[in-house]
């Protein structure tokens, strides 16, 4: 009997590929609670601010007080970025106009402007980085769902740590290892899989969300670069908003077609799979013929955790 398509084994239509409110609601729930866990060292840092400026009697004496140059630099607006550029005569007169446009027309209550001025900086910071959030967030949960499959199947794997760039061994304690992880690598008999997101595939001139390899850890830097090497590449877009979805589809569809024009080229058909969070009808509709013709090998809706379970199992499998 033959087997059947991994789609099939946790998809019967293009309705299961819809994401329903309930996960709509959901997933913006959990935007909004990695933002304030985001947010939380920015207001941490403008209260330590408040504290150590109470002990300036006016705006010019902030200048003399140790410590808390940088966050002067962040009041008058300049960004940690665009600090790394400016000369310590630049940074010197950001200041001075902080002090002498903003803080002195404050009059006695230039602490609270000082900080206010902080925090819009520092929200500006915040902004940027949320605006990838959606993808971070369903790293993380795919990442958990592979961490759970080689648990379950008893595989012992590595994790790459994505500050440290270091591959770290498991352990018996992997409490949110996936918040810094950025690869995972296991092997199952004579099979080397090394799992990793956000790759640069040389060949390809593109980022990719997701690229499987047959190699050890050790060994990317040789096989990054040769076709041949690469099991599955995948497209995963976290974005919960319905109305980004179709532009979400469009970019991964495009992606994923590059992908097996330029592996063909090689004579080589690696397995490609989507995995998205907003999945609106006409949207999934097209995802399922692409999965019944053979263009796509596999997908799954990410607010579903049945989907990911069980394409997390088949990508421990290939």
């Amino acid at each position: 009997m033959a087997k059947p398509r991994p789609h099939r084994l946790h998809l019967a239509s293009s309705d299961d590929l819809v994401t329903r409110y309930e996960a709509i609601r959901a997933g913006f729930v959990s935007l909004a609670l990695e933002k304030n866990r985001r947010a939380t060292p920015f207001v941490e840092q403008a209260r330590a601010l408040k504290v150590a400026a109470t002990s300036a009697d006016t705006p010019a004496g902030l200048v003399d007080i140790e410590g808390i140059q940088a966050a002067l630099l962040t009041a008058a607006g300049v960004s940690d970025k665009a600090a790394v550029h400016l000369q310590p005569e630049d940074k010197a007169a950001a200041i001075l106009g902080l002090i002498e446009n903003f803080l002195a027309l404050a009059g006695a209550d230039f602490i609270e402007e000082l900080v206010f001025r902080f925090l819009l900086t520092r929200g500006d910071t915040l902004g940027g980085s949320m605006r990838n959030v959606g993808g971070v967030l369903a790293q993380r949960k795919l990442s958990r769902a592979l961490i759970s499959t080689l648990a379950l199947a008893g595989i012992p794997y590595r994790w790459l740590h994505s500050a440290s760039n270091s591959w770290i061994p498991m352990t018996g304690e992997d409490s949110g290892i996936e918040l810094y992880l950025r690869g995972l690598s296991w092997e199952k008999g004579r099979r080397r899989r090394t799992v990793v997101y956000n790759m640069t595939v040389p060949f390809l001139k593109n980022n990719v969300d997701l690229c499987l390899l047959n190699c050890r850890p050790e060994e990317l830097q040789n096989n990054y670069h040769i076709p041949a090497s690469y099991i599955a590449l995948g497209e995963l877009k976290g974005g919960i908003d319905p109305a980004g979805a179709d532009e979400h589809w469009k970019t991964a569809r495009t992606a994923l077609a590059r992908i097996q024009t330029v592996f063909a080229q090689s004579n080589l058909t690696p397995h490609t799979f989507f995995i998205g969070a907003a999945i609106a009808k006409k949207m999934a509709t097209e995802i399922w013929m692409q999965l019944e013709d053979g263009t796509l090998e596999n997908a799954a809706n990410l607010t579903s955790e049945g989907q990911v379970a069980s394409t997390s199992r088949w990508l421990c499998n290939l």
